[in-house]
């Protein structure tokens, strides 16, 4: 085999691995952007949980407090995964 030949298998080999890396990094995105969506469903009924909490504070359990503070907790480390999976 000539050097040209090996580049050639090179070249080829590296263009397989950068499509396949590409179709990777879509897919990622695309799992990303399902994740994504998920949990601002999970953020709205978060805010309404806390903006009834703020609002009717004497009327709140110390159980329902600790529900939203619980489900508050999951959110920010949902949402850090997904920062953290994205740099």
């Amino acid at each position: 085999m000539t050097l040209q030949d090996d580049l050639k298998k090179l070249s080829e080999k590296i263009k397989q691995y950068r499509d396949e890396a590409r179709v990777q990094l879509h897919l990622a995105r695309e799992d990303v952007k399902d994740e994504w969506d998920d949990l601002e469903k999970d953020w709205e009924k978060f805010r309404h949980k806390f903006d009834k909490i703020l609002h009717d504070t004497e009327d709140t359990t110390q159980e329902a407090r600790q529900k939203a503070q619980q489900f508050g907790e999951e959110l920010r480390a949902r949402y850090e995964r997904i920062r953290d999976r994205l740099k």
